[in-house]
């Protein structure tokens, strides 16, 4: 059986294009997708130190990312960043508040 699935990752819409099976779109079915795992976290910023720097560390040590503070955090699922949020703190628990949705455009062009 040959199907023809493809879509053309240089247009904005790429994301949003249905399959096309037969000639004929499909609607997609995400059900197929839900269970799988995915990791998600949140990065504060960036910074390099050798591996002497590193062993220097100690309870009470400082290290100098390279975001100032108050800039929103990067949310990331498996490594590709889809939002930007802020810190919170719910019954003595840290939580992320998401602030900004990446647009699919800007998923596209960090892939590149």
């Amino acid at each position: 059986m040959n199907e023809d699935t493809t879509t053309n990752l240089d247009t904005p819409d790429a994301l949003d294009a249905a399959p096309v099976v037969n000639g004929v779109k499909t609607e997609p079915n995400l059900n197929m997708v839900m269970d799988i795992p995915i990791t998600l976290s949140l990065e504060l910023g960036h910074t390099r130190m050798s591996v002497r720097e590193l062993l220097q560390l100690t309870q009470g040590s400082v290290v100098k990312l390279d975001r100032p503070g108050g800039d929103p955090l990067d949310i990331l699922v498996n490594g590709c960043l889809v939002a930007r949020g802020e810190v919170v703190v719910i019954n003595e628990r840290f939580g992320v508040r998401i602030t900004d949705i990446v647009s699919p455009e800007e998923r596209i062009r960090r892939l590149r």
